[in-house]
């Protein structure tokens, strides 16, 4: 399933293969933006039920800003986040489809104000830390076994790929033993995918090596991409060497603006370090996505498309 029907866009791992393709910004810092109160720990995935042409709004203002791919608002959205809601779990798979239908109409309403480029509509698939919303998904190491993540991942990326969305985005992935779990779950499933770790320096943020743990997708043939989201900007140039020496597979990175995220207080602290000038130097070094995560919204989005078309 394409995402932009009628438009005729190539696929995903073949247009990576053409050129750099540029990712939207933070959906969260957008809909805040727009005055939505996003302190529940659902997160953005609240307002799937409660405000969902806010979410379309928000991704059609990257697309308009420049973005080629939208990343749904299903990373918070898991069957047992949604159960602690009161939320069934038929109610659930429908939220998550739902994330995905959202992205496709705004494709269709950024066509209808003149964008004529490839629009693609990555699901976002976040850690299992992020559906306990106690800042864990920043450290990964949750006690639990490979298997027991796979269990947890493996539905609600069946629900996801269910809709077709051009590409499954597992990102923030904190620890290489939940990329291990991810990547046993996503085999079958028809869709390819991504795989972005969030790291600090040369290692995940639970401690690993990134060439052991990029090596894990090496010979994955589900995962068109793999790189590094939600980290400091400064980390981004050793992380494509290193993802794409190990792979050989088209880099994806979106770090975050460099403030630095408060799990107690749920609030982002310091100043942005994100300099857009720096994205073709990313580009040059295998960088096939790039975009901004957590605080890079739709202006640092504009500058670095334009930056890189200039290229």
């Amino acid at each position: 399933m394409t995402s932009d029907a009628p438009f005729s866009a190539p696929l995903l791992a073949d247009a990576l293969a053409a050129g750099t393709l540029v990712l939207d910004g933070g959906m969260s810092n957008q809909l805040e933006s727009a005055g939505h109160d996003l302190s529940d720990e659902l997160w953005s995935a609240r307002l799937l039920a409660e405000r969902p042409e806010a979410i379309t709004e928000a991704h059609l203002a990257y697309f308009l800003a420049g973005a080629n791919v939208a990343i749904t608002s299903s990373y918070q959205a898991t069957f047992e986040g949604f159960a602690k809601r009161g939320i069934k779990r038929e109610r659930a798979a429908e939220l998550m489809a739902l994330s995905i239908e959202l992205a496709l109409d705004a494709t269709q309403e950024a066509r209808a104000k003149g964008v004529t480029r490839p629009l693609y509509v990555a699901a976002s698939v976040g850690p299992y830390g992020a559906m306990l919303a106690d800042g864990s998904e920043y450290r990964g190491r949750y006690g639990l076994s490979v298997a027991e993540l796979e269990a947890f991942h493996r539905p609600r990326l069946e629900a996801l790929a269910y809709v077709g969305p051009d590409v499954l985005a597992l990102e923030t992935v904190p620890d290489a033993d939940e990329a291990e779990a991810l990547l046993r779950a996503v085999r079958g499933l028809g869709v390819p995918a991504w795989l972005s770790y969030s790291v600090a320096g040369d290692r995940t943020r639970a401690g690993q090596p990134l060439e052991e743990a990029f090596a894990l997708a090496a010979d994955a043939d589900e995962v068109i991409a793999v790189g590094v989201n939600c980290c400091a900007p400064e980390d981004v140039d050793g992380a494509i060497e290193i993802a794409a020496r190990v792979t050989g597979k088209p880099v994806v990175v979106y770090p975050n603006s460099g403030e630095t995220w408060d799990a107690e207080a749920r609030t982002w602290a310091g100043s942005s370090t994100f300099a857009t000038e720096e994205v073709r130097g990313w580009q040059e070094a295998g960088a096939r996505l790039v975009g901004g995560c957590c605080r890079v919204g739709p202006e640092a989005i504009a500058s670095i498309s334009e930056a890189l078309r200039a290229s």
